[in-house]
């Protein structure tokens, strides 16, 4: 019984769960977020470096194609919607201890930044 509550904490209250909420609170945070964790390494924080990080390479996506009259504005508002619903979610398993990658484009994320 006492192995489970050793368990539960170090999952509820991992080391660099600072960094991974500071991830998702802007851009700037996401950067300050990084520094930090650059020196102390934490593969909690790291994880969640990444998803915010594609994130952030997802709005500058949305921003380009807003650029398209019509077609683009809709991709835009559609995309910004699923958007704004994984960094609420993405928030949520950093808050909650959880390295969960974020719904829909999640495991993505973590291929396309697998090196940083």
């Amino acid at each position: 019984m006492e192995e489970t509550n050793e368990n539960l904490a170090l999952t509820t209250n991992p080391e660099g769960k600072t960094e991974a909420i500071l991830a998702y609170i802007t851009v700037i945070g996401l950067i300050i977020a990084f520094v930090m964790n650059n020196e102390k390494k934490y593969p909690f924080a790291k994880y969640h470096i990444k998803q915010s990080l594609g994130l952030v390479v997802l709005g500058l996506i949305l921003v380009l194609i807003s650029l398209i009259p019509i077609i683009g504005w809709i991709v835009y508002l559609l995309g910004l919607v699923l958007m704004v619903y994984m960094w609420v979610m993405g928030l949520i398993h950093a808050v909650n201890g959880r390295m969960e990658s974020i719904p829909i484009l999640g495991s993505r994320f973590e291929e396309l930044f697998k090196n940083l």
